[in-house]
C-alpha cells in the first residue's frame, strides 16, 4: 500500500504575514532529490529560511520553510513538486543509489518570433515574465534591432504543459504578449523549431580565450569580484568522527538566493547521497548547513583526497555559484553571466528573469541577446551574451552593471 497522492507534498501557508510556508515531502528516495526540489522552489522565485532532510534510504521525509510572495501559484507549485518525486505508490523495486545523471526527458523546442515597431526600456523582461506564467522554459534567445529601431526576437522555448503544439496552446500564448506588449507587438508566431532552425540560431560558437581563463577559473581568487576579501568566512569542513555511517559536511557562509539549490546540484553532480540535513539562515545573513553523507555505495567517505575534492569544490560552487562579467565587444560593451549546467543537463532557473530585470533598473537597453552551452574546464556552461546599447550604457560604469546584475543574481537586493 502506498500514501495518499495529497499526503506526498503538503504545503502549509503561512499563518500570519511574514511568517513562511511550510513545504513538507514525503516519498520514496533517490539521489539527488534534494536538488531537484530546491530547484523547483527557486524555480518560482521563492527562498528557503530553513530546512530539514531525512531518510532511511528508501523513504525521505523534507521540509521547506519558504518566504514566498503574494502571487505564487501554490497549486502549481505542488504539481512541479510531485512530478520529481518518485512513485509515491510502492517502494518495492526502487534501487535508490543508481545514478542519477542520466539526462532529464527532452521536451520538444518551439521557436517563438515576434517583430515589436519599436525598442522600450525592460521589454525582454516583460517577455520573461509573461513565458514564466505560461510555464514556457527559455532555451535559447536570439535578439536583433534593426538600423530602422524596429526589434525581432527569436525565443526558443519548450513548454512544461506539453501543450505548445495545440492551436489553443498557441492563441493563449499570443493573447498574453498582445497584451503586456500592446500597439508596440506587430506580429507574432509559434512553429516547432527543427534542427536546422535551431543550428542557425546558435550565433557565436566561441568564447574569447581572456574571458574563459578569467572567468571560469576553478580556484578561489584573492579578491571576490564583489570587493569582498576571499577570506570572508565560507568554511566546508569535514568530520566522521560523529556518524559510524556518515560523514558529516558543515557549512557556514553568507547566504544567497539558491544556496541550498547550490549545495545539492554540486552533491548531486558526485552522486553522493543526504540521509540527513538541515538549513538555517540568520537575519544577520549568515546560514549554517549540516549534511550527513554517504558515496553512491552508501559508505562514509573515508579517503582524504575525495573529502578535499568535494570540499574544494563546494566552497568555489557557493563563493561564486554563478559569474559575471562586463567586457568590450569591440567598440560596444557586452554582459556576460555564465550558469553552471549540472550533470543531468538543467541550468539554474530564472537567469535571464534576474539579468533582464536587474538591467531594468538600471535604464539600460539590450540591442542583442545571445544564448548557448559551452564545455570549458571540462564543464559544460550556460552562457548569457547581452550586448547592450551603447547610449544606454554610457550613464551608468561597467562596474556598477556588474555588481548590480551580480547582486540581483545572488538576492542580496
Amino acid at each position: 500500500m502506498g500514501i495518499l497522492r495529497e499526503d506526498v507534498v503538503v504545503i502549509s501557508p503561512a499563518e500570519k504575514a511574514g511568517d513562511p510556508t511550510v513545504i513538507s515531502v514525503n516519498c520514496p528516495d533517490k539521489t539527488g532529490l534534494g536538488c531537484d526540489l530546491c530547484r523547483i522552489v527557486l524555480h518560482f522565485g521563492l527562498s528557503i529560511a530553513r530546512g530539514d532532510f531525512s531518510t532511511d534510504g528508501k523513504w525521505c521525509y523534507i521540509v521547506l520553510w519558504v518566504d514566498g510572495k503574494t502571487n505564487t501559484r501554490w497549486d502549481l507549485l505542488e504539481k512541479r513538486l510531485l512530478e520529481v518525486c518518485p512513485s509515491y505508490f510502492s517502494t518495492s523495486g526502487i534501487d535508490y543509489y543508481r545514478p542519477v545523471n542520466q539526462q532529464p526527458k527532452q521536451l520538444d523546442v518551439y521557436l517563438l518570433k515576434f517583430w515589436c515597431s519599436c525598442v522600450r526600456k525592460g521589454l525582454l523582461h516583460d517577455i520573461t515574465l509573461v513565458l514564466f506564467d505560461l510555464e514556457l522554459t527559455i532555451k535559447r534567445v536570439k535578439v536583433s534591432t534593426t538600423p530602422d529601431g524596429k526589434v525581432m526576437d527569436l525565443f526558443f522555448i519548450t513548454d512544461t504543459r506539453e501543450l505548445l503544439h495545440t492551436k489553443e496552446r498557441q492563441g493563449e500564448t499570443i493573447l498574453h504578449f498582445k497584451t503586456a506588449l500592446g500597439d508596440i507587438l506587430e506580429s507574432c508566431e509559434i512553429e516547432s523549431a527543427g534542427e536546422e532552425i535551431t543550428a542557425c540560431s546558435q550565433g557565436t560558437s566561441f568564447l574569447p580565450s581572456a574571458i574563459t581563463e578569467d572567468m571560469f577559473s576553478l580556484e578561489l581568487p584573492a579578491r571576490h569580484p564583489g570587493g569582498l576579501l576571499a577570506s570572508d568566512p565560507i568554511s566546508v569542513t569535514v568530520d566522521n568522527s560523529l556518524s559510524p555511517s556518515h560523514t558529516l559536511i558543515q557549512i557556514l557562509c553568507q547566504d544567497h538566493k539558491g544556496l541550498i539549490y547550490d549545495s545539492m546540484r554540486t552533491l548531486k553532480d558526485y552522486n553522493i547521497q543526504v540521509s540527513y540535513g538541515r538549513f538555517f539562515a540568520n537575519r544577520r545573513g549568515g546560514c549554517e548547513l549540516d549534511l550527513f553523507i554517504v558515496q553512491a555505495d552508501g559508505k562514509k567517505i573515508i579517503d582524504r583526497n575525495k573529502q578535499n575534492v568535494l570540499c574544494s569544490r563546494l566552497r568555489m560552487e557557493l563563493f561564486r555559484p554563478l559569474r559575471v562579467a562586463v567586457v568590450s565587444r569591440g567598440p560596444d560593451t557586452e554582459l556576460l553571466v555564465a550558469n553552471p549546467v549540472e550533470l543531468s543537463g538543467r541550468g539554474r532557473p530564472l537567469v535571464f528573469h534576474d539579468i533582464t530585470l536587474a538591467l531594468k533598473n538600471f535604464n539600460i537597453q539590450i540591442f542583442s541577446v545571445e544564448i548557448g552551452r559551452h564545455m570549458i574546464c571540462d564543464r559544460e556552461w550556460e552562457v548569457y551574451r547581452i550586448l547592450l546599447d551603447e547610449g544606454d550604457s554610457h550613464h551608468v560604469s561597467r562596474n556598477m552593471i556588474e555588481e548590480g546584475v551580480r547582486k540581483l543574481l545572488m538576492g542580496w537586493e
